[in-house]
């Protein structure tokens, strides 16, 4: 039984006695912690002979103590929690019937032996998905803990829905109230269960440590927070919070009304709530890029139709709203592209309605499929359109339809896709589209896929388009080096012709650049010493380019010999024929005529020379040296050029007396 307050008060403040008259203990006011096991000793007894002790029966905690041998001991355990200080006082009585009291008080010691404790364990609580950040979702006063050792209680958060922790958190290690840290989102998760934890000392001490754990339950109401979403869309963040559509796509003809709802690429126009959970209504408009108002949309269903034709070949860029009924904020805007087209009358149509391919196991990806029976030859598609006159229509494009392991090219060729390993036969749909009416025409493939050969020789060999190109590209620089080499071997056995033939044609294009006319006048001098007439065998080539100025000024110098008339234009063409025939025979024969070099000077002039042909010179009555030819004498064909140039000498004097 517990002692009052104003009695422990009024005993705590008595002077101690530890002795008494016959009777004495060795601690008036000993310590035991609590929880003690029975028969713990409190206190030592001292009695004098002739005195006898015991335990006054008035004492108010006299139940909890025993006498035995002399030691005052503690019947059974105590807690603080329940007596703090317990009093009992003993009595020493002696022969004579005198009696003395010895009062003990006896301090119990707290000892951490009792766990915190919640008002509740298990909470529920429901908040909308637009709470605040920062906002308060469980009270303090609901998840503070006791506890009877009053001891200072620390806190902590844990959830257990992977990856919310960081959504909900406590104020403070002493202080277990719940707020929202980071904003929610319904779509990511809607439901978490957080346990707090209640402690009576920091974690990582020696001493022991008692823990409560309560049950908060938090369940997230979707609450209208986005605007519609046009669909198909594609999120551009992480938390797939922010959904973008592309742009509606579709074609009608030029002075054309349709009557039935348009169709539109990727899809019809169509928005969603995405607060899907209040899927609240959405309607639709037109709010932009009407002109005329040639197109009119459904509020509910959103379907686009016409209301007029469209007389112009430019494209409407109409903008589409979503918006929510029940908040006119709540609103979202799409793209319309229409094009105007002409009239597409035919759709494209395949000539075959089923074409057949072959192609081996173990090809790289984008190898050609051969027509069947033919391995050298690739497998192509193509397509008529009958509102072409050729029926070749440009815009038309081709794809597979129901086979991923290959691939159509805009040009028809059917490619693989894959690499494929096993034999066996693929049967596919190709489909040619018109890119600007989008009408479509359908065949049938079928491609028998083979065993690998075992040996594949060098003409039965599959060649892919690169390696194609590469070979073309090895061949084309071939063909240029031997170019270059048969450039270089011309140059070097025709060159000096070449060179001859353009020089007589430049001098011709240019008459007298090279023509000295000076020395022209002393190319005929009368040299004949005894008044004979001789033949001068003339350098012709100078006097071919001699233009009618020249011949003046040449008529106007002194003259030692006869003067010539200018030679006429059919003549001068002959006698070039003539010369260029000589170059060739020369050229070809490879001989050298050798001439006479007459050695005296003539009178008038002191470094004249001149050359003379052998046979209109009389070495008898001439003073003259002749150089001879070692190898031999003229040839027959010498002979007649010699001939042939006497005779036009002699018709160019006649011509000119």
């Amino acid at each position: 039984m517990g002692v009052s307050h104003w009695l422990l008060a009024s005993v705590l403040f008595l002077p101690l006695s530890v002795t008494a008259q016959g009777c004495s203990v060795s601690d008036s006011n000993p310590s035991v912690p609590e929880n003690n096991n029975p028969g713990q000793v409190v206190a030592n007894i001292s009695v004098e002979p002739g005195f006898t002790v015991t335990i006054d029966p008035s004492s108010p905690d006299g139940n909890y103590f025993v006498i035995q041998e002399f030691e005052l001991q503690l019947s059974k355990s105590v807690d603080y929690e329940t007596d703090t200080v317990l009093l009992v006082i003993l009595t020493c009585d002696n022969n004579a019937g005198e009696s003395y009291s010895l009062t003990i008080t006896v301090t119990i010691l707290n000892l951490n032996d009792n766990s915190p404790v919640f008002p509740e364990t298990n909470l529920t609580r429901v908040i909308p998905e637009d709470t605040k950040v920062n906002a308060t979702i469980v009270a303090r006063e609901d998840v503070s803990a006791s506890d009877a050792d009053l001891d200072i209680i620390y806190y902590k958060l844990n959830s257990t829905v992977q990856n919310t922790n960081d959504y909900f958190a406590i104020k403070g290690v002493n202080n277990p109230e719940i707020y929202l840290q980071k904003a929610l989102n319904y779509d990511k998760f809607n439901f978490a269960t957080l346990l707090l934890y209640a402690m009576d000392n920091i974690e990582g001490t020696n001493g022991i440590i008692h823990t409560a754990t309560a049950t908060i339950n938090i369940i997230i109401e979707q609450a209208d927070t986005r605007p519609p979403w046009f669909l198909p869309c594609t999120f551009i963040d992480t938390e797939r919070s922010i959904c973008i559509s592309s742009t509606y796509t579709g074609r009608v003809n030029m002075s054309e009304m349709s009557t039935e709802p348009l169709t539109l690429e990727p899809g019809p126009i169509y928005a969603i709530d995405p607060d899907y959970i209040l899927n609240e209504k959405i309607v639709y408009s037109i709010v932009g890029g009407n002109a005329d108002n040639v197109f009119s949309v459904d509020a509910d269903t959103g379907n686009l139709t016409m209301n007029k034709v469209a007389t112009s070949a430019n494209s409407y860029l109409l903008q589409v709203m979503a918006t929510q009924v029940n908040n006119k904020q709540k609103y979202s805007i799409a793209n319309v592209e229409i094009q105007v087209v002409n009239k597409s009358d035919h759709a494209p149509r395949f000539e075959s309605g089923i074409y057949a391919g072959t192609v081996s196991v173990g090809l790289d990806p984008k190898s050609f499929v051969f027509q069947a029976g033919d391995s050298s030859s690739p497998l192509m598609i193509a397509a008529l359109d009958d509102d072409f006159p050729d029926k070749v229509n440009p815009n038309i494009e081709y794809y597979i339809r129901n086979n991923t392991n290959f691939i159509a090219t805009k040009d028809g060729l059917i490619l693989t896709n894959v690499m494929l390993h096993s034999p066996e036969t693929a049967i596919m749909e190709a489909v040619a589209k018109d890119t600007v009416s989008l009408q479509e025409g359908s065949t049938v493939v079928t491609v028998e896929i083979t065993a690998a050969k075992a040996e594949t020789s060098a003409s039965d060999k599959i060649h892919t388009a690169q390696d194609m190109g590469i070979l073309g590209g090895i061949l084309a620089a071939l063909l240029l080096i031997a170019l270059v080499f048969l450039g270089v071997m011309i140059y070097k056995q025709y060159g000096n012709t070449v060179k001859f033939l353009i020089n007589k044609k430049f001098s011709k294009d240019f008459p007298g650049s090279y023509d000295n006319q000076a020395y022209r006048q002393d190319e005929h001098p009368d040299l004949s010493a005894n008044k004979q007439e001789s033949t001068v065998t003339e350098i012709q080539q100078p006097s071919l380019f001699l233009t009618p100025s020249s011949e003046q000024e040449i008529h106007g110098l002194p003259q030692t010999s006869p003067a010539f008339t200018i030679i006429s234009d059919q003549k001068v063409e002959e006698e070039e024929e003539e010369e260029e025939e000589k170059v060739e025979e020369d050229t070809k024969h490879e001989k050298e005529v050798k001439s006479i070099l007459k050695t005296d000077r003539n009178e008038g002039d002191p470094g004249y020379k001149a050359v003379w042909f052998k046979t209109d010179v009389d070495p008898s009555g001439e003073n003259v040296e002749v150089i001879n030819d070692s190898a031999a004498d003229y040839d027959d064909d010498s002979d007649q050029d010699l001939r042939e140039n006497e005779k036009e000498e002699e018709d160019y004097k006649d011509d000119h007396h």
